[in-house]
């Protein structure tokens, strides 16, 4: 199931962004938050499961975004305003992708029920949480995550509560 998610992760990425590898967030600036933006479950917070924790290189395992406590049938809201940018299925998994400008926030796993290119503000239904494709079974869990082209970043970044990652200095 673990690798089903890495691969699952992986073809999101190259679903949404461009066909650069991915890495993980130490070499971009934070994002700023914004009052625009909300945990994407009920109003929040949301209880993580799973934190953000990037692979040290693109083909590593790691979490390259949160998970976060849900039910099945659960809305899964909009984090913020944007544009559709995929609404479908990978690998039988229901995924949504927002572009906010740079950014783009990633949902799985959803019943899908919102179409490519169309706008959403923060707290449209983008969905409801499935059990098919959860990155903690046998519970319900959304995995949220935050890209800027092809980087993930922490989805907390959105809400202001990142976690500050030091890395020594002699790279």
């Amino acid at each position: 199931m673990r690798l089903l998610a890495i691969a699952s992760a992986t073809l999101l990425a190259l679903a949404v962004a461009s066909a650069q590898p991915a890495t993980g967030s130490r070499s971009m600036p934070p994002v700023a938050p914004s009052v625009g933006w909300s945990w994407p479950l009920r109003p929040g917070p949301d209880r993580i499961v799973k934190d953000f924790d990037p692979p040290a290189r693109p083909w590593l395992a790691g979490n390259r975004g949160l998970d976060l406590l849900g039910a099945p049938g659960e809305p899964v809201f909009a984090a913020g305003a944007g544009v559709v940018s995929f609404a479908g299925q990978i690998d039988r998994i229901g995924v949504v992708s927002v572009a906010t400008g740079a950014l783009r926030t990633t949902y799985e796993p959803l019943q899908v029920q919102v179409r490519t290119g169309q706008r959403v503000t923060r707290r449209t239904v983008l969905g409801r949480l499935t059990l098919t494709g959860s990155h903690c079974p046998p519970g319900a869990c959304l995995h949220w995550g935050l890209l800027r082209g092809p980087l993930y970043l922490d989805p907390l970044a959105l809400l202001g509560l990142e976690q500050v990652r030091l890395l020594p200095l002699d790279g």
